[in-house]
């Protein structure tokens, strides 16, 4: 994300796109935990319906959080020559560590709507669910000594995952954004835990987080919980989260910008979005189901069936979520780095009127959950 939020940085694309946050782990209630984002309210329905879609053919920080972790191969070999080999599990309840459109839902993109997904049968929906999550992520190389701009969190106690994006923009001004990114999913993660059992408030969540981060800088954010009732995710800006099922992306947020490569953020002078302007989704889930939930890095480099394509193979494979995030991070810092192959970045860049081509070197965070009984 290259433009900050304050009003004086508005609107410019910048050639050499730069990239955003930092990773960082810290303790909060005996928790190892990450960072998050934030989004808001109000209503307006959409519904999908969902058939039985064909499925398609188709250096390195990172944590690794699991609750019941999913039959895997020993024999893993993901993208050989890329990242980093090992992985850290963690025994703790919570972890924290630092675009599109959905074509088939209808949505005016405006701010505190909330989309009500129906893709199930109400009966198939009361299933009692659990999420089974990891995550991945690859700073930019030029920030990799930083950590980058982007932090995350997953929480078990109460299943949620949080994304931010701190945006790069404050560099200009000898800020690091992803300060800010962090101290709001800390704070994000701090709130989820005071909720009532079984009763989460998202909006209420990123409320309280918002009010509580003091550093310097902005960022977009993405929260996603699961609950009785499904899936329940808020949204502000250009991160976000896709549903894959049976290998095809079944839901995928839409992207909140101001103008192109300025999305909606939350910044420390109160000069940027609310939380009351972010989209809240409610989507009934199931079984089997696969949760995507990331930066900009990821969906700017990738497009929807690139991810299911990695995630339907990495459901063939056996693998773990953290080594199916891998495999997505790795995927879209390959695509990032191609300067003649199309993007959802370059497509967006050419539709406003920039001679753009290739991906975006960004941060890339990518948290990838399994949704089980």
């Amino acid at each position: 994300m290259a433009v900050c939020g304050s009003r004086t940085h508005i609107g410019h694309f910048v050639g050499n796109m730069t990239a955003r946050r930092l990773q960082c782990s810290l303790s909060v209630k005996g928790c190892t935990v990450s960072y998050n984002k934030r989004g808001l309210q109000n209503v307006s329905k959409a519904n999908i319906n969902l058939g039985n879609k064909g499925r398609p053919n188709n250096f390195m920080l990172y944590q690794y959080l699991t609750t019941n972790v999913a039959k895997r191969r020993t024999n893993l070999n993901p993208h050989k020559g890329f990242g980093l080999e090992g992985f850290r599990n963690l025994s703790h309840e919570c972890f924290y560590s630092g675009t599109a459109s959905a074509s088939n839902v209808s949505s005016d993109n405006s701010k505190g709507t909330e989309q009500v997904v129906d893709v199930v049968n109400s009966s198939e929906a009361q299933i009692p669910l659990q999420l089974n999550s990891g995550s991945f992520y690859l700073p930019h190389p030029a920030k990799a000594k930083t950590g980058g701009e982007d932090a995350h969190f997953i929480c078990t106690l109460t299943p949620a995952i949080g994304v931010a994006d701190g945006v790069g923009g404050w560099a200009d001004l000898g800020i690091d954004a992803g300060l800010y990114a962090r101290e709001l999913m800390s704070h994000s993660l701090s709130a989820i835990q005071d909720e009532p059992k079984g009763s989460v408030d998202l909006i209420r969540v990123l409320e309280k987080a918002y009010v509580r981060t003091k550093a310097k800088g902005s960022c977009t954010a993405c929260i996603v919980a699961l609950t009785e009732g499904g899936l329940y995710a808020v949204n502000l800006g250009d991160s976000g989260f896709m549903l894959v099922r049976n290998g095809c992306a079944a839901f995928k947020s839409p992207s909140q910008q101001h103008g192109f490569n300025f999305p909606y953020q939350l910044d420390c002078n109160n000069a940027g979005d609310s939380p009351s302007s972010a989209m809240v989704f409610k989507i009934t889930a199931l079984p089997g189901d696969v949760l995507i939930v990331g930066t900009d890095g990821l969906f700017d480099n990738l497009y929807d069936e690139d991810i299911s394509g990695v995630v339907f193979q990495a459901m063939e494979d056996g693998l773990a979520p953290q080594m199916t995030a891998q495999r997505i991070a790795e995927l879209a810092q390959l695509r990032a780095m191609d300067h003649i192959k199309s993007s959802p970045f370059s497509d967006g860049a050419r539709e406003a009127g920039f001679d753009y081509h290739g991906g975006k070197l960004d941060d890339i965070t990518v948290v990838v959950s399994y949704i089980t009984e």
